[in-house]
């Protein structure tokens, strides 16, 4: 059976001499896993349209459960995370974290537009990266089911909590003072990062990336956003930590 479909290659693995196995993010089938023949030959026509972090048309011939791709062609190259190996590491990481928190042939719209969305401005370089990878991975949050409250403090329910927290297991927000010990893990916002943390958990899908954030705030956010992903993911990310060693030089 032939099927074309659109898909975003998540994860290349070298196989025997020449092939290789795919992790796909589809959009007709979700993600999935195909081998795609002799696509390391100098020759292949498959090769630039099956490499990690390309979106790519395929037409993928199934037998038995298993896929193999028989024809290729680039859509989006991602052309400057080639050109930058952070950006790479950086898109890597957003690559892991998709097929960490999707299911084997499960259709997931929203996830696959906001991988693109993500990816597309990492490479055009629209944005900060910092900025980029914060938004990806609280908005992935919410895809998955949790989804942070955000109306106000989870206590005495004030609007704007004053001297903001962000309580990083139950996805909730307090002021500092109302903090309890009972409340575990939590991470400190300020003014600018909780309305950015509030942006991302309310924007449209297009305009995910469409505000702005610097400084101390967004270190403040992108720090609650990684810990709270990596909380309730409950296992690390080597293409994270790959990523991390670029920014201490």
């Amino acid at each position: 059976m032939f099927h074309t479909t659109k898909a975003l290659v998540l994860r290349e693995v070298r196989y025997k001499e020449a092939d290789r196995i795919l992790t796909l993010f589809t959009a007709a089938d979700g993600k999935i896993t195909a081998k795609a023949r002799g696509a390391l030959r100098k020759s292949s026509r498959t090769g630039a349209a099956t490499q990690q972090l390309t979106y790519s048309e395929m037409t993928l011939f199934g037998n038995r459960g298993k896929w193999t791709v028989n024809e290729a062609s680039l859509l989006e190259p991602f052309s400057g995370l080639r050109e930058d190996i952070e950006r790479f590491a950086l898109g890597s990481y957003l690559a892991e974290c998709m097929e960490a928190f999707s299911v084997e042939d499960q259709p997931d719209a929203p996830l696959l537009q906001l991988g693109l969305n993500c990816l597309y401005a990492l490479s055009r370089g629209l944005a900060d990266p910092l900025l980029i990878k914060a938004a990806f991975e609280l908005r992935l949050m919410c895809l998955a089911g949790f989804e942070p409250d955000v109306r106000g403090c989870a206590v005495c329910g004030k609007e704007t909590p004053v001297e903001p927290i962000f309580h990083l297991e139950d996805g909730g927000i307090c002021c500092r003072q109302c903090r309890k010990a009972s409340m575990g893990a939590w991470a400190e916002l300020d003014e600018a990062s909780l309305t950015a943390l509030r942006y991302v958990v309310e924007a449209p899908a297009k305009q995910l990336l469409s505000f702005r954030l610097e400084g101390k705030s967004l270190q403040r956010f992108a720090a609650a956003a990684e810990r709270y992903l990596l909380l309730h993911a409950e296992r690390s990310f080597s293409t994270l930590d790959y990523w991390k060693q670029f920014q201490k030089t």
